[in-house]
């Protein structure tokens, strides 16, 4: 039997003749309620049960017309125990009424048609009363009530109690959190205590504050179709900001998706998982700058690519990471590459959205320049650390074999050069790409070390890579080269040389300056352990501990003697891949050697 069915049978008492009058027929009558579960018991049918419930009068007298021995109402909204609480109600017995049963008794009380025309102060007038004065004045109280309404659906819907239970909870959370007197629920970090001193004691009482958020948790217990409903209402309301809001939507993901990836994509959960973040997404703030942290629209990007969202969430998420990238993480952007996919991560997904964000930063100068604008969220700073987090990406990313040079490259040039005034970032990803990647042809290792300046490189990272054999020759070149002007232009003594000279004098000066670098260089000793991956230069580790350095290496040392050779008359040929270089330190010095006082004066500032 149906549990939400009720069955009444009837009894005729012994030698009584059964009138065709309802009043008279319920005075004779027993009935037999069935309960699937909880058994039977035996309510006598008089009339006071009739005459509150036009609907039982209605069925009681078909059933004697049709010479039937029972009622059977099926799916009566509610249950046998909410036709209970109706009859004990009929027959003046104490009736509980609370949050869990009244929507229940309300639905009940409905179906049997227990209104004011057929009894002053029924049981649906009482019910409406106790739902305006107690329930929907309390906060959790209407959770509750909302939560019981999906069990008599339509009836609940109907008679509106959804609605009015929505908008109970809406008009609540736009209350001023300092005249929030009700309890709720809030196992986040709290707020700050404000110390208020009282007037005329010694002592100073801490007053917690309430959040703007302090309603969030209570409603993540709602089912995804409720929540969103009451979300809708909450932002309707226009008093919430995007920042609570983004908020109670992390709250809630957090609170049923799955934190493993098998649980994500089983057949049981994929459509509700799915369902949630399709919503999830369409509840977002409509201000796509602010609102949700971006590591939560990163996690709630990776977790749509699971589960398999339509393409206009994924985009809408997109649109809104782009706007925060410069709040992320290289952990965040590490977003699992789905077949036909070969690579570990999905580059081309960062790739898009870096270069997103670089279209909101041209669209903020153009707004600035047009307006005369200068407060925007996108900046120089976030700029700075937008292009040092595409660099740490690229070391993490450097290591998958998979990973094509093109991607590589296209996503280092996402990035503008004044992103990056610092280039150890990219040398250290350059340098993890080689090592990974040894079969690299000397065209496409030059292609990938032109992506570096090496003048932006750092002393620690300048030693590191005239040490390294994983670099083309050219490249080892110019670090040498550039070090060495360095040098030259902090010492004093060597920048005031030039200035008034004559042709002769600057070609004589020329070759000093290259004498004095000669005695520099062979000063110059070097760390002995590598770049770590890690990002810093460890100290060296070697048996001569006491002196921690070393010479340059032969290599490094023969390239220093072709390099400054042309100031000693020993000017040699270079290789193609040396003499091509644009930045070459030979090409520029021969032009140099030749020119004025004047032209030695400004190679002299165009390097420094």
């Amino acid at each position: 039997m149906n549990p939400a069915s009720v069955h009444l049978c009837f009894f005729p008492r012994k030698n009584r003749h059964v009138a065709s009058d309802c009043q008279q027929m319920s005075s004779l009558m027993l009935v037999k309620l069935i309960l699937p579960s909880q058994g039977h018991f035996y309510v006598a049918l008089r009339f006071p049960l009739l005459s509150k419930s036009r609907h039982l009068q209605e069925l009681v007298l078909k059933a004697s017309e049709e010479c039937c021995d029972g009622i059977n109402m099926i799916d009566f909204p509610g249950g046998p125990k909410a036709f209970e609480i109706c009859a004990k109600f009929c027959y003046g017995m104490t009736v509980t009424l609370n949050a869990y049963n009244v929507v229940a008794a309300r639905c009940a009380a409905e179906c049997l048609g227990m209104t004011e025309d057929v009894d002053r102060g029924n049981l649906i007038f009482k019910i409406e009363v106790f739902l305006n004065s107690s329930i929907f004045r309390s906060w959790k109280d209407s959770i509750i009530v909302l939560q019981t309404t999906k069990s008599v659906l339509p009836w609940s819907e109907n008679l509106k109690i959804v609605g009015r239970c929505i908008d109970s909870i809406a008009s609540k959370t736009s209350v001023d959190p300092a005249n929030v007197t009700w309890s709720y629920t809030y196992n986040r970090n709290l707020s700050a205590c404000d110390e208020v001193a009282k007037e005329g004691m010694k002592f100073r009482e801490e007053i917690l504050s309430v959040p703007n958020d302090w309603w969030v948790e209570d409603i993540c217990e709602l089912d995804i179709d409720l929540y969103k409903r009451v979300l809708t209402a909450v932002k309707s309301k226009g008093r919430m900001d995007g920042v609570a809001l983004g908020e109670a939507l992390k709250t809630y993901s957090l609170r049923w998706l799955p934190d493993s990836i098998d649980a994500l994509v089983s057949d049981v959960h994929s459509w509700r998982n799915k369902l949630l973040v399709e919503t999830v997404v369409c509840l977002l703030p409509s201000d796509m700058g602010v609102g949700c942290l971006c590591s939560f629209l990163l996690k709630l990007l990776k977790v749509a690519i699971l589960v398999g969202v339509d393409d206009s969430s994924k985009e809408d998420l997109l649109k809104r990471i782009s706007l925060k990238l410069h709040e992320a993480s290289v952990k965040d952007l590490l977003i699992p590459a789905r077949p036909p996919q070969t690579t570990l991560h999905d580059v081309e997904m960062v790739l898009s959205i870096a270069n997103q964000y670089m279209m909101h930063i041209q669209d903020l100068y153009v707004a600035k320049n047009e307006t005369g604008c200068t407060g925007f969220v996108l900046g120089h700073g976030s700029l700075l650390g937008v292009g040092k987090l595409i660099d740490e990406y690229l070391e993490e990313i450097a290591c998958d074999p998979n990973l094509s040079l093109a991607s590589f490259i296209d996503l280092s040039r996402s990035i503008p050069e004044f992103a990056r005034p610092i280039h150890d970032g990219l040398y250290k990803a350059i340098d993890m790409y080689l090592k990974e990647h040894p079969s690299l042809t000397k065209a496409e290792r030059k292609n990938l070390c032109g992506l570096m300046d090496v003048k932006k490189l750092t002393m620690d990272a300048s030693m590191h890579a005239a040490q390294n054999e994983r670099l083309p020759l050219r490249v080892v070149v110019q670090v040498l080269f550039f070090e060495q002007v360095r040098a030259l232009n902090n010492n004093p003594c060597g920048a005031s040389h030039s200035t008034t000279n004559t042709d002769e004098e600057s070609e004589k000066t020329a070759a000093e300056d290259c004498n004095s670098l000669d005695k520099q260089m062979s000063r110059v000793k070097i760390n002995r352990d590598g770049f770590q991956k890690n990002g810093r230069f460890a100290k060296s580790n070697s048996k001569n501990s006491k002196s921690d350095v070393q010479l340059l290496p032969s290599r490094s040392r023969k390239i220093y003697d072709k390099l400054w050779g042309f100031g000693k008359g020993h000017v040699e040929n270079r290789s193609s891949e040396t003499s091509a270089s644009s930045q070459s330190p030979t090409s520029m010095v021969r032009g140099d050697t030749k020119s004025s006082g004047s032209s030695s004066r400004d190679w002299r500032h165009s390097i420094s």
